[in-house]
């Protein structure tokens, strides 16, 4: 049997509210909102770039989101002693070539693993806590939830085109 990706329901964000619960619950929404563009799509379509040359591709954009989550929070927040997955940062590209459609299962459930080890990552400091970033200096917990969710909408937009490119379907 071949491997597709599973369906995601992205959640309901809060209208009102406290802000840590709003900004968690944004990036969530905004993760669940890639994973529906990857959702009932073999390895091979994940591997399938938008234009040649461009190697863009949701696969890519799985282990490209697997290391932004990974390096962001549990390197550059939590000082966790692990290395990216798939990149070299800051050669963000480098999660775009090589890849194998036959890992594609595995990548995604990288990915969605570290989404869950981010959220752990992240849950003891406070969003005024701050962190020391190698090149920018000080930042906030309050602007790494900002950067991701940011992240994430960029790339959302890049998988709708990407999603709509391979079978039509739009998360209209």
């Amino acid at each position: 049997m071949t491997w597709t990706a599973p369906e995601v329901t992205p959640p309901d964000e809060p209208f009102v509210g406290p802000e840590r619960p709003m900004l968690e619950a944004w990036l969530d929404r905004h993760r669940a909102t890639f994973l529906r563009n990857c959702a009932g799509l073999t390895g091979e379509q994940l591997a399938t770039p938008s234009t040649p040359p461009s190697t863009l591709t949701l696969q890519g954009l799985i282990r490209h989101l697997a290391d932004v989550e990974r390096v962001w929070f549990r390197i550059r927040l939590a000082g966790q002693d692990v290395k990216a997955r798939y990149s070299d940062p800051p050669n963000w590209d480098a999660a775009f070539e090589h890849l194998d459609p036959s890992r594609a299962d595995s990548e995604y459930a990288d990915l969605v693993a570290e989404m869950a080890k981010a959220r752990a990552a992240a849950a003891p400091h406070d969003l005024d806590e701050t962190f020391v970033h190698e090149r920018w200096g000080e930042i906030s917990v309050r602007w790494l939830y900002i950067h991701l969710i940011e992240e994430y909408a960029q790339h959302n937009g890049h998988a709708d085109l990407l999603r709509e490119a391979i079978d039509g379907r739009t998360n209209k």
